[in-house]
């Protein structure tokens, strides 16, 4: 699983000219799925994102997470995150896990995203989006997990 995570003042997602979802300040994240993700890598993955100090505290340190600044989340799928272009120049998505299975695990990673007690917006799988992110800093990090387990 990856999920490419941005610091925002704004963040925004139309599908067909009307916005579905939009957050005044937190976290925009990308969020992709590969093969042998499961809700254990997710569970870790919302750990990691929740708890990520990247807000600052008085000082102006970064030192808060989304939870301690009561930030909201967008949340966007986002299977080209799995794009492999290290051979010719268009990129293979093999590695990116299949619509019917990734669009449950992006559900799952909502919903317990929710049970957080955290606003989250969403696109709608699969749709073509506009995403508009004003990214505060910019502050960019990309958080990836593998599974080791086989499934």
């Amino acid at each position: 699983m990856r999920v490419l995570v941005q610091r925002s003042k704004f963040s925004s997602v139309s599908i067909d000219g009307r916005v579905n979802g939009q957050i005044a300040f937190g976290l925009t994240l990308l969020v992709g799925f590969t093969h042998n993700d499961d809700e254990k890598v997710i569970d870790y993955m919302i750990d990691k994102v929740i708890n990520l100090r990247i807000f600052d505290d008085e000082k102006g340190v970064m030192n808060k997470s989304v939870l301690d600044v009561s930030g909201s989340i967008l949340s966007i799928s986002q299977f080209t995150l799995y794009a492999d272009a290290s051979k010719g120049r268009r990129p293979s998505y093999i590695k990116a896990l299949n619509g019917e299975e990734a669009i449950t695990l992006y559900n799952l990673f909502n919903k317990k995203l929710k049970e957080k007690n955290i606003n989250v917006q969403t696109g709608i799988f699969g749709a073509d989006m506009l995403v508009n992110i004003q990214n505060d800093g910019p502050v960019t990090i990309l958080l990836e997990k593998e599974n080791k387990d086989e499934k």
